[in-house]
């Protein structure tokens, strides 16, 4: 018997094409598994297109709640952003396909894993170092890595299919390289290679539209949490995935959640990209404004730096380490009491507060208001500040017996 090879199969021109590269270059059993994390439309066709071209079987598996309820809730209640702007869309999906990538190699018996990431991007890292930590045992084949590879273009991609009696539907014609899942789509190539283009946004935007042609009037939306996790949208209670789904139509409608970044790869080199993540933009939001009201203030600040942390983290590839999983116990920590609801009203790309309330809220108005009341003493203040500007007033002095020497 051959030995078994998985391969993660997205459809595109890459993957199909690697499908007979394999046979004929490895000789192996070629089965091919499509991770479902929302990709929508993008899995039609795909059963009759992987085995038309040599695979004997095709995986299609619906990880969705998986993603949503285990990757991104944690992100979510991190507020993990890489680089002040990047919500993590493809970064937070690759480890539950990694993960789902080894639970099938397992399962037919396989001995490889194969992926088509480039070589130049970060998602090798990220598929590698998740088979790596769930199944050392198993071999990994780049094929942009690998020396056997000689298809350089999508031109020779699809003449080489060709000679291999596979006719599909793929043009030679340039377009965007995208990522999508049910938390956002990026969009890669063609302009957006030369930082100085400005995007060509009514060509290239799926998910929702610009601000400029978001309706003329404001919508608001509620939403609930309950330790950290979303769970209703204008009162109808729902699971995570069905509140991203919600939360993408209003945002992509509002013109909510379009980033254009140059951000550092991990491979070293910076890259530009346009992301659409309108319903995790006004989750991220929503979730921040309630932790304003919730968390006190050393432990929000210690928050802070554990997100940028998780971000981090996430976007390397190091979902199964236990480094991630000590910073995921202590966010998760923190969300206890997070529980409340938000009010916001979103108007041409903004998210603007509309209210704020929750059981464990800290804020007292006796003690904030302007008007003087029994739990805050104005005159304690003067002690404090004598107290907590002491170093300051001492080196002041000291200077000034330094100059007074002179």
């Amino acid at each position: 018997m051959k030995e078994k090879v998985i391969l993660a199969y997205s459809g595109g021109l890459d993957t199909t094409a690697i499908i007979p590269w394999l046979k004929e270059n490895y000789d192996y059993e070629v089965i091919c598994v499509c991770v479902d994390c929302g990709q929508g439309e993008e899995l039609d066709g795909l059963e009759e297109r992987a085995i038309s071209c040599g695979a004997s079987k095709l995986y299609i598996e619906d990880v969705v709640d998986e993603f949503c309820d285990e990757y991104v809730v944690p992100c979510v209640q991190g507020h993990a952003v890489y680089e002040n702007k990047y919500l993590l869309g493809t970064s937070m999906a690759r480890p539950v396909i990694a993960k789902r990538l080894v639970e099938i190699a397992r399962k037919e018996g396989a001995t490889t894993i194969c992926h088509g990431a480039t070589g130049k991007g970060n998602d090798q890292i990220r598929f590698e170092l998740g088979i790596k930590a769930l199944a050392p045992d198993l071999k990994i084949i780049a094929v942009w890595r690998d020396d056997k590879w000689k298809l350089s273009s999508r031109e020779e991609e699809i003449e080489y299919c060709h000679q291999h009696g596979i006719h599909l539907p793929f043009s030679a014609d340039n377009s965007y390289s995208r990522d999508r899942n049910l938390w956002h789509i990026s969009h890669e190539g063609l302009e957006l290679e030369d930082p100085a283009n400005e995007p060509n946004y009514d060509h290239l935007l799926v998910l929702g539209v610009t601000p400029q042609k978001a309706p003329d009037e404001a919508e608001y939306v509620t939403l609930t949490f309950e330790k950290g996790i979303p769970t209703s949208v204008n009162g109808k209670k729902m699971k995570v995935s069905e509140v991203i789904k919600e939360l993408n139509k209003l945002g992509g409608k509002h013109g909510i959640g379009i980033i254009d970044i140059v951000e550092n790869r991990v491979v070293g080199m910076k890259s530009r990209g346009v992301y659409e993540t309108p319903g995790g933009t006004i989750l991220y939001e929503a979730h921040q404004q309630l932790e304003e009201l919730i968390l006190d203030r050393d432990t929000y600040a210690l928050k802070t730096d554990m997100g940028a942390k998780l971000a981090q983290i996430v976007y390397e590839g190091k979902w199964f380490t236990p480094l991630r999983e000590a910073v995921c116990a202590f966010i998760k920590s923190t969300q206890e009491y997070v529980t409340g609801e938000v009010k916001l009203k979103l108007y041409k790309g903004n998210i603007i507060k509309a209210g704020t309330t929750s059981p464990y809220s800290l804020y007292n108005e006796k003690i904030a208001s302007f008007t003087t009341g029994d739990l805050y003493d104005h005159h304690d203040a003067e002690g404090f500040i004598n107290l907590f500007g002491l170093s300051c007033k001492v080196r002041a002095m000291k200077m000034q017996e330094v100059k007074a020497g002179k």
